[in-house]
Protein backbone atom coordinates (compact mmCIF):
# COMPACT_ATOMS: atom_id res chain seq x y z
CA UNK A 1 0.00 0.00 0.00
CA UNK A 2 1.38 3.28 -1.24
CA UNK A 3 -0.41 6.70 0.19
CA UNK A 4 -0.09 8.20 -3.37
CA UNK A 5 -2.51 5.17 -4.38
CA UNK A 6 -5.73 6.72 -5.90
CA UNK A 7 -7.27 3.44 -6.98
CA UNK A 8 -5.99 -0.19 -8.57
CA UNK A 9 -4.06 0.99 -11.47
CA UNK A 10 -0.99 1.46 -9.40
CA UNK A 11 -1.51 -1.51 -7.66
CA UNK A 12 0.83 -3.51 -10.59
CA UNK A 13 3.63 -1.79 -10.21
CA UNK A 14 6.61 -3.06 -11.93
CA UNK A 15 8.56 -5.08 -8.97
CA UNK A 16 12.17 -4.24 -10.50
CA UNK A 17 10.96 -0.20 -10.44
CA UNK A 18 9.79 -0.80 -7.45
CA UNK A 19 12.60 -1.84 -5.78
CA UNK A 20 15.29 0.03 -7.74
CA UNK A 21 13.35 3.69 -7.11
CA UNK A 22 13.05 2.74 -3.59
CA UNK A 23 16.70 1.91 -2.74
CA UNK A 24 16.84 1.87 0.84
CA UNK A 25 14.57 3.84 2.15
CA UNK A 26 12.45 1.64 4.34
CA UNK A 27 15.76 0.74 5.79
CA UNK A 28 17.23 4.18 6.48
CA UNK A 29 13.72 5.69 7.28
CA UNK A 30 13.97 4.07 10.08
CA UNK A 31 16.81 6.72 11.38
CA UNK A 32 14.28 9.72 10.69
CA UNK A 33 11.19 8.25 12.43
CA UNK A 34 11.44 9.98 15.84
CA UNK A 35 11.63 13.03 13.72
CA UNK A 36 8.87 12.26 11.58
CA UNK A 37 6.19 11.74 14.65
CA UNK A 38 7.62 15.10 16.05
CA UNK A 39 7.49 17.24 12.74
CA UNK A 40 3.91 15.34 12.25
CA UNK A 41 2.24 16.88 16.52
CA UNK A 42 3.79 20.51 15.91
CA UNK A 43 1.84 19.94 12.18
CA UNK A 44 -1.21 18.53 13.68
CA UNK A 45 -1.53 21.13 16.29
CA UNK A 46 -1.08 23.98 13.73
CA UNK A 47 -4.54 22.31 12.27
CA UNK A 48 -6.24 22.84 15.01
CA UNK A 49 -5.33 26.23 15.23
CA UNK A 50 -6.70 27.16 11.94
CA UNK A 51 -9.45 25.01 12.19
CA UNK A 52 -9.04 21.88 10.10
CA UNK A 53 -9.12 19.93 13.30
CA UNK A 54 -11.56 19.83 16.15
CA UNK A 55 -10.01 19.68 19.64
CA UNK A 56 -10.91 15.89 20.17
CA UNK A 57 -9.59 14.86 16.80
CA UNK A 58 -6.17 16.39 18.32
CA UNK A 59 -6.17 15.19 21.53
CA UNK A 60 -6.67 11.62 20.25
CA UNK A 61 -3.94 12.03 17.40
CA UNK A 62 -1.48 13.52 19.99
CA UNK A 63 -1.78 10.38 22.09
CA UNK A 64 -1.24 7.82 19.71
CA UNK A 65 1.33 9.76 17.99
CA UNK A 66 3.21 10.37 21.67
CA UNK A 67 2.24 6.47 21.83
CA UNK A 68 4.84 5.57 18.77
CA UNK A 69 7.32 8.33 19.86
CA UNK A 70 7.96 6.60 23.81
CA UNK A 71 6.47 3.20 23.49
CA UNK A 72 7.44 1.73 19.88
CA UNK A 73 10.15 4.38 18.62
CA UNK A 74 12.23 5.04 21.74
CA UNK A 75 12.33 1.00 23.06
CA UNK A 76 13.70 -0.36 19.59
CA UNK A 77 10.41 -1.58 18.63
CA UNK A 78 9.51 0.46 16.03
CA UNK A 79 9.49 -1.39 11.88
CA UNK A 80 8.51 -0.37 8.44
CA UNK A 81 6.30 -2.89 7.69
CA UNK A 82 7.04 -4.66 4.27
CA UNK A 83 5.52 -3.25 1.02
CA UNK A 84 5.51 0.17 2.90
CA UNK A 85 6.96 2.94 1.08
CA UNK A 86 8.74 4.66 4.03
CA UNK A 87 8.10 6.40 7.56
CA UNK A 88 5.53 8.96 6.48
CA UNK A 89 3.85 6.13 4.99
CA UNK A 90 4.10 3.70 8.20
CA UNK A 91 3.12 6.44 10.38
CA UNK A 92 -0.02 7.44 8.51
CA UNK A 93 -1.17 4.16 8.06
CA UNK A 94 -0.37 3.21 11.93
CA UNK A 95 -2.68 6.31 12.77
CA UNK A 96 -5.03 5.09 10.32
CA UNK A 97 -5.46 1.43 11.45
CA UNK A 98 -5.33 2.42 14.92
CA UNK A 99 -7.66 5.38 14.48
CA UNK A 100 -10.03 5.25 11.68
CA UNK A 101 -10.74 7.93 9.68
CA UNK A 102 -8.72 10.21 12.02
CA UNK A 103 -5.24 9.10 10.81
CA UNK A 104 -6.33 9.66 7.24
CA UNK A 105 -6.54 13.77 8.38
CA UNK A 106 -2.32 14.43 9.05
CA UNK A 107 -1.47 15.22 5.95
CA UNK A 108 -3.84 17.99 5.20
CA UNK A 109 -1.20 20.86 4.02
CA UNK A 110 1.32 18.79 3.74
CA UNK A 111 3.72 16.78 1.08
CA UNK A 112 6.42 14.17 1.54
CA UNK A 113 8.34 16.76 -0.16
CA UNK A 114 8.39 18.93 3.14
CA UNK A 115 7.80 16.32 5.17
CA UNK A 116 11.00 14.60 4.34
CA UNK A 117 12.83 18.01 4.41
CA UNK A 118 11.50 18.15 8.15
CA UNK A 119 12.73 15.27 8.87
CA UNK A 120 16.06 15.39 7.76
CA UNK A 121 16.93 19.07 9.03
CA UNK A 122 15.18 17.81 12.93
CA UNK A 123 17.79 14.63 12.11
CA UNK A 124 20.75 16.93 11.51
CA UNK A 125 20.04 19.14 14.42
CA UNK A 126 20.38 16.11 16.89
CA UNK A 127 23.11 14.44 14.83
CA UNK A 128 25.39 18.16 14.68
CA UNK A 129 24.33 18.03 18.88
CA UNK A 130 25.90 14.21 18.74
CA UNK A 131 28.78 15.35 17.32
CA UNK A 132 29.59 18.57 19.48
CA UNK A 133 29.70 16.85 22.64
CA UNK A 134 32.00 13.95 21.46
CA UNK A 135 34.21 16.68 19.65
CA UNK A 136 33.82 18.25 23.07
CA UNK A 137 35.18 14.93 24.96
CA UNK A 138 38.07 14.44 22.20
CA UNK A 139 39.31 18.43 22.96
CA UNK A 140 39.51 17.72 26.26
CA UNK A 141 41.61 14.57 26.11
CA UNK A 142 44.21 16.40 23.76
CA UNK A 143 44.54 18.99 26.18
CA UNK A 144 44.67 16.84 28.92
CA UNK A 145 47.55 15.20 27.24
CA UNK A 146 48.88 18.46 25.54
CA UNK A 147 49.27 19.67 29.22
CA UNK A 148 50.89 16.37 30.27
CA UNK A 149 53.61 15.97 27.80
CA UNK A 150 54.12 19.79 27.58
CA UNK A 151 57.89 19.35 28.31
CA UNK A 152 58.32 16.30 26.16
CA UNK A 153 60.69 17.63 22.81
CA UNK A 154 59.91 16.72 19.70
CA UNK A 155 61.16 17.64 15.78
CA UNK A 156 59.24 19.77 14.17
CA UNK A 157 59.49 19.58 10.46
CA UNK A 158 58.94 21.33 7.35
CA UNK A 159 58.93 19.75 3.73
CA UNK A 160 58.88 16.59 5.61
CA UNK A 161 62.57 17.60 6.45
CA UNK A 162 64.12 18.18 10.37
CA UNK A 163 63.05 21.93 11.44
CA UNK A 164 62.89 23.35 14.73
CA UNK A 165 61.98 21.74 18.35
CA UNK A 166 58.49 21.53 18.84
CA UNK A 167 56.72 19.50 22.04
CA UNK A 168 54.21 16.81 22.46
CA UNK A 169 52.43 20.13 24.39
CA UNK A 170 52.36 21.68 20.81
CA UNK A 171 51.57 18.81 18.83
CA UNK A 172 48.15 17.80 20.79
CA UNK A 173 47.16 21.23 21.63
CA UNK A 174 47.37 22.28 17.66
CA UNK A 175 44.60 19.71 16.80
CA UNK A 176 42.31 21.02 20.28
CA UNK A 177 42.68 24.68 18.54
CA UNK A 178 42.12 23.15 14.89
CA UNK A 179 38.87 21.56 16.25
CA UNK A 180 37.42 24.93 17.18
CA UNK A 181 37.62 26.42 13.78
CA UNK A 182 35.74 22.76 12.46
CA UNK A 183 33.35 23.55 15.39
CA UNK A 184 32.79 27.16 13.88
CA UNK A 185 31.83 25.79 10.29
CA UNK A 186 29.22 22.99 11.82
CA UNK A 187 28.20 26.10 13.25
CA UNK A 188 27.23 28.22 10.82
CA UNK A 189 26.26 24.90 9.06
CA UNK A 190 23.64 24.02 12.18
CA UNK A 191 22.57 27.86 11.77
CA UNK A 192 21.21 27.46 8.03
CA UNK A 193 20.02 24.06 8.92
CA UNK A 194 17.80 25.42 11.40
CA UNK A 195 15.53 26.98 9.09
CA UNK A 196 11.70 25.73 9.02
CA UNK A 197 10.76 24.66 5.68
CA UNK A 198 6.70 22.89 7.16
CA UNK A 199 4.31 24.59 4.87
CA UNK A 200 6.13 24.58 1.87
CA UNK A 201 4.55 21.57 0.51
CA UNK A 202 5.58 20.35 -3.01
CA UNK A 203 7.31 23.59 -3.02
CA UNK A 204 5.14 25.69 -3.83
CA UNK A 205 2.92 26.28 -0.23
CA UNK A 206 -1.20 25.56 -0.18
CA UNK A 207 -4.56 26.97 -0.61
CA UNK A 208 -5.26 26.36 3.11
CA UNK A 209 -3.83 29.32 5.58
CA UNK A 210 -1.59 27.25 7.45
CA UNK A 211 0.68 28.57 10.02
CA UNK A 212 4.57 28.53 9.41
CA UNK A 213 5.20 30.62 12.14
CA UNK A 214 3.44 28.71 14.29
CA UNK A 215 5.16 25.15 13.50
CA UNK A 216 8.22 27.04 13.29
CA UNK A 217 8.24 28.01 17.44
CA UNK A 218 6.62 24.59 17.94
CA UNK A 219 10.04 22.89 16.34
CA UNK A 220 12.23 24.88 17.68
CA UNK A 221 13.45 26.22 14.41
CA UNK A 222 15.13 30.01 14.73
CA UNK A 223 13.45 30.99 11.01
CA UNK A 224 11.42 30.03 8.43
CA UNK A 225 12.67 29.06 4.90
CA UNK A 226 10.33 31.96 3.93
CA UNK A 227 10.06 31.21 0.27
CA UNK A 228 8.37 28.33 -0.80
CA UNK A 229 10.32 27.41 -3.63
CA UNK A 230 13.50 27.86 -2.08
CA UNK A 231 12.29 25.92 0.89
CA UNK A 232 12.54 22.89 -1.45
CA UNK A 233 15.66 24.66 -2.86
CA UNK A 234 17.16 23.86 0.36
CA UNK A 235 17.03 19.69 -0.41
CA UNK A 236 20.72 18.61 -1.46
CA UNK A 237 21.65 22.10 -0.53
CA UNK A 238 21.39 21.73 2.90
CA UNK A 239 23.30 18.12 3.10
CA UNK A 240 25.97 19.48 1.04
CA UNK A 241 26.55 22.21 3.56
CA UNK A 242 26.62 20.19 5.93
CA UNK A 243 29.12 17.60 4.89
CA UNK A 244 31.40 20.37 4.11
CA UNK A 245 31.35 20.95 7.86
CA UNK A 246 31.64 17.55 8.76
CA UNK A 247 34.39 16.78 6.23
CA UNK A 248 36.66 19.49 7.84
CA UNK A 249 36.66 17.71 11.26
CA UNK A 250 36.91 14.54 9.37
CA UNK A 251 40.06 16.01 7.55
CA UNK A 252 41.38 17.37 11.26
CA UNK A 253 41.37 13.75 11.99
CA UNK A 254 42.35 12.17 8.63
CA UNK A 255 45.86 14.69 9.14
CA UNK A 256 46.66 13.86 12.94
CA UNK A 257 45.83 9.66 11.81
CA UNK A 258 48.79 10.36 9.41
CA UNK A 259 51.17 12.15 12.14
CA UNK A 260 50.28 8.82 14.38
CA UNK A 261 51.82 6.50 11.38
CA UNK A 262 54.62 8.26 10.61
CA UNK A 263 55.82 9.09 14.83
CA UNK A 264 54.62 5.13 15.29
CA UNK A 265 57.23 4.40 12.66
CA UNK A 266 60.51 2.64 13.69
CA UNK A 267 62.21 5.70 11.83
CA UNK A 268 60.61 8.03 14.16
CA UNK A 269 59.78 5.92 16.82
CA UNK A 270 58.32 8.53 18.97
CA UNK A 271 55.14 7.13 20.29
CA UNK A 272 53.75 3.85 20.65
CA UNK A 273 50.91 2.01 21.87
CA UNK A 274 49.99 -1.33 23.81
CA UNK A 275 50.39 -4.50 21.69
CA UNK A 276 46.95 -5.65 22.34
CA UNK A 277 45.80 -2.15 20.29
CA UNK A 278 48.00 -2.72 16.89
CA UNK A 279 47.92 -5.55 14.67
CA UNK A 280 51.02 -7.44 13.64
CA UNK A 281 51.70 -9.39 10.15
CA UNK A 282 51.44 -12.89 9.21
CA UNK A 283 55.21 -13.27 7.96
CA UNK A 284 57.09 -10.57 9.99
CA UNK A 285 57.12 -11.23 13.59
CA UNK A 286 58.64 -7.60 14.86
CA UNK A 287 55.48 -5.55 13.16
CA UNK A 288 53.02 -3.25 15.27
CA UNK A 289 50.67 -2.25 12.58
CA UNK A 290 48.58 0.91 13.30
CA UNK A 291 45.68 -0.32 11.32
CA UNK A 292 43.16 1.99 13.34
CA UNK A 293 44.39 5.26 12.10
CA UNK A 294 44.71 3.95 8.71
CA UNK A 295 41.14 3.12 8.62
CA UNK A 296 40.55 6.54 10.89
CA UNK A 297 43.02 7.62 7.75
CA UNK A 298 41.06 6.38 4.87
CA UNK A 299 37.31 6.58 6.31
CA UNK A 300 37.75 10.29 6.98
CA UNK A 301 39.17 10.41 3.68
CA UNK A 302 36.16 8.94 2.32
CA UNK A 303 33.65 11.34 4.31
CA UNK A 304 35.96 14.40 2.90
CA UNK A 305 34.90 13.35 -0.77
CA UNK A 306 30.71 13.63 0.26
CA UNK A 307 30.41 16.99 0.09
CA UNK A 308 31.56 17.24 -3.92
CA UNK A 309 29.60 13.58 -4.28
CA UNK A 310 26.61 15.57 -3.23
CA UNK A 311 27.78 18.96 -5.37
CA UNK A 312 28.17 16.56 -9.09
CA UNK A 313 24.02 14.92 -7.76
CA UNK A 314 22.43 18.25 -8.04
CA UNK A 315 24.71 20.43 -9.92
CA UNK A 316 22.18 20.35 -13.29
CA UNK A 317 18.73 20.27 -11.43
CA UNK A 318 16.54 22.86 -12.11
CA UNK A 319 14.08 24.11 -8.70
CA UNK A 320 11.88 21.59 -7.43
CA UNK A 321 12.06 18.33 -6.30
CA UNK A 322 13.81 15.70 -7.86
CA UNK A 323 14.05 12.07 -6.96
CA UNK A 324 18.07 12.49 -7.33
CA UNK A 325 17.70 13.71 -3.92
CA UNK A 326 16.89 10.03 -2.42
CA UNK A 327 20.68 8.41 -3.56
CA UNK A 328 21.95 11.74 -1.58
CA UNK A 329 19.90 10.28 1.43
CA UNK A 330 21.30 7.14 1.19
CA UNK A 331 25.13 8.57 1.60
CA UNK A 332 24.00 11.25 3.97
CA UNK A 333 22.77 9.62 6.85
CA UNK A 334 24.98 7.16 7.87
CA UNK A 335 27.95 10.22 7.71
CA UNK A 336 27.18 10.92 11.03
CA UNK A 337 27.72 7.64 12.87
CA UNK A 338 30.78 6.99 10.76
CA UNK A 339 32.53 10.26 12.02
CA UNK A 340 31.53 9.73 15.52
CA UNK A 341 32.70 6.13 15.28
CA UNK A 342 35.92 7.47 14.20
CA UNK A 343 36.08 10.03 17.07
CA UNK A 344 35.55 7.51 19.19
CA UNK A 345 37.75 4.79 18.48
CA UNK A 346 40.49 7.69 17.98
CA UNK A 347 39.91 9.02 21.39
CA UNK A 348 40.24 5.34 23.01
CA UNK A 349 43.15 4.80 21.31
CA UNK A 350 44.56 8.34 22.77
CA UNK A 351 43.85 7.51 26.05
CA UNK A 352 46.32 4.34 25.81
CA UNK A 353 49.00 6.20 24.14
CA UNK A 354 52.85 5.72 25.25
CA UNK A 355 55.25 8.94 24.27
CA UNK A 356 58.59 8.58 24.36
CA UNK A 357 60.81 11.28 26.08
CA UNK A 358 64.07 11.23 25.42
CA UNK A 359 63.75 11.27 21.59
CA UNK A 360 66.12 14.61 20.88
CA UNK A 361 69.21 12.76 22.40
CA UNK A 362 69.44 10.95 19.24
CA UNK A 363 72.65 12.80 17.59
CA UNK A 364 70.68 12.87 13.95
CA UNK A 365 68.34 16.02 15.64
CA UNK A 366 71.18 18.36 16.76
CA UNK A 367 70.56 20.79 13.86
CA UNK A 368 67.08 21.56 15.25
CA UNK A 369 68.94 24.06 17.63
CA UNK A 370 70.43 25.95 14.94
CA UNK A 371 67.85 28.81 15.04
CA UNK A 372 68.17 28.63 18.96
CA UNK A 373 72.01 29.29 18.38
CA UNK A 374 71.24 32.21 16.11
CA UNK A 375 68.88 33.86 17.69
CA UNK A 376 71.49 33.75 20.63
CA UNK A 377 73.83 35.42 18.86
CA UNK A 378 71.37 38.45 17.54
CA UNK A 379 70.55 38.66 21.02
CA UNK A 380 74.23 39.73 21.60
CA UNK A 381 74.56 42.28 18.83
CA UNK A 382 75.24 40.36 15.60
CA UNK A 383 72.78 40.78 12.98
CA UNK A 384 70.79 38.05 11.75
CA UNK A 385 71.65 37.60 8.40
CA UNK A 386 75.58 37.46 9.90
CA UNK A 387 74.78 35.09 12.95
CA UNK A 388 73.07 32.86 10.62
CA UNK A 389 75.54 32.42 8.16
CA UNK A 390 78.06 31.73 10.95
CA UNK A 391 76.15 29.27 12.05
CA UNK A 392 75.45 27.82 8.80
CA UNK A 393 79.61 27.60 7.91
CA UNK A 394 79.84 25.85 11.65
CA UNK A 395 77.17 23.40 10.22
CA UNK A 396 78.78 23.09 6.80
CA UNK A 397 82.33 22.84 8.89
CA UNK A 398 80.87 20.20 11.55
CA UNK A 399 81.71 22.98 14.44
CA UNK A 400 78.00 23.53 15.39
CA UNK A 401 77.70 23.34 18.88
CA UNK A 402 73.89 22.97 19.53
CA UNK A 403 72.42 25.05 22.00
CA UNK A 404 69.75 23.13 23.21
CA UNK A 405 68.89 24.43 27.41
CA UNK A 406 66.88 27.94 26.76
CA UNK A 407 63.99 26.27 24.56
CA UNK A 408 61.46 26.38 26.87
CA UNK A 409 62.04 30.00 27.69
CA UNK A 410 60.35 30.91 24.50
CA UNK A 411 57.02 32.99 25.95
CA UNK A 412 55.10 34.15 23.43
CA UNK A 413 51.21 33.48 22.79
CA UNK A 414 51.52 29.55 21.39
CA UNK A 415 54.94 28.93 21.77
CA UNK A 416 56.10 25.82 23.57
CA UNK A 417 56.85 27.47 26.42
CA UNK A 418 53.40 29.74 26.35
CA UNK A 419 50.79 27.43 24.61
CA UNK A 420 48.03 29.23 25.94
CA UNK A 421 46.05 26.35 26.58
CA UNK A 422 43.44 27.75 28.85
CA UNK A 423 42.76 30.52 26.33
CA UNK A 424 41.98 27.57 23.85
CA UNK A 425 40.03 25.96 26.07
CA UNK A 426 37.88 29.05 26.80
CA UNK A 427 37.32 30.01 22.59
CA UNK A 428 35.76 26.17 22.83
CA UNK A 429 33.22 26.45 25.32
CA UNK A 430 32.15 29.99 23.93
CA UNK A 431 31.96 28.47 20.70
CA UNK A 432 29.80 25.53 22.09
CA UNK A 433 27.60 27.75 23.96
CA UNK A 434 25.91 29.38 20.79
CA UNK A 435 24.33 26.20 19.45
CA UNK A 436 22.01 26.50 22.28
CA UNK A 437 20.83 22.50 22.64
CA UNK A 438 19.13 23.38 24.99
CA UNK A 439 16.41 24.63 23.73
CA UNK A 440 16.37 22.25 21.38
CA UNK A 441 15.92 19.42 24.47
CA UNK A 442 12.99 21.97 25.59
CA UNK A 443 11.17 21.74 22.90
CA UNK A 444 10.95 18.51 21.75
CA UNK A 445 10.08 17.49 25.44
CA UNK A 446 7.37 20.02 25.70
CA UNK A 447 5.67 17.80 22.21
CA UNK A 448 6.35 14.53 23.56
CA UNK A 449 5.44 15.29 27.19
CA UNK A 450 4.31 18.59 27.61
CA UNK A 451 0.47 20.18 27.60
CA UNK A 452 -0.52 20.94 24.67
CA UNK A 453 -2.33 24.66 24.52
CA UNK A 454 -5.72 24.84 22.18
CA UNK A 455 -6.68 27.66 19.70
Amino acid sequence: MKIWEKNNLFKNINKEIEYFTSGKDSELDLLLAPHDVIGTIAHVIMLENIGLLNKNDLEILIKELRNIYINEILTKNFRIDEGIEDIHSQIELLLTDRLGEIGKKIHSGRSRNDQILVDLKLFVREQIKEIVLIVSSFFDVLLKLSEQYKNVLIPGYTHYQIAMPSSFGLWFSAYAESLIDDLLLIRTAYRITNKNPLGSAAGYGSSFPLNRKMTTELLGFDHLNYNVVYAQMGRGKMERIVTESLSSLARTLSKMSQDICLYLNQNFNFISFPDHLTTGSSIMPHKKNPDVFEIIRAKCNRISSLPNEISLICSNLCSGYHRDFQIIKERFLPVFDELKNCFSIFQYMLNNIIVRNDILKEEKYKYLFSVETVNKLVKKGVPFREAYKKVGLDIQTGCFAPLTKNVFSHSHEGSIGNLCNQEIREMMQNVIKEFDFEKINKVIERLVYGKIQFS
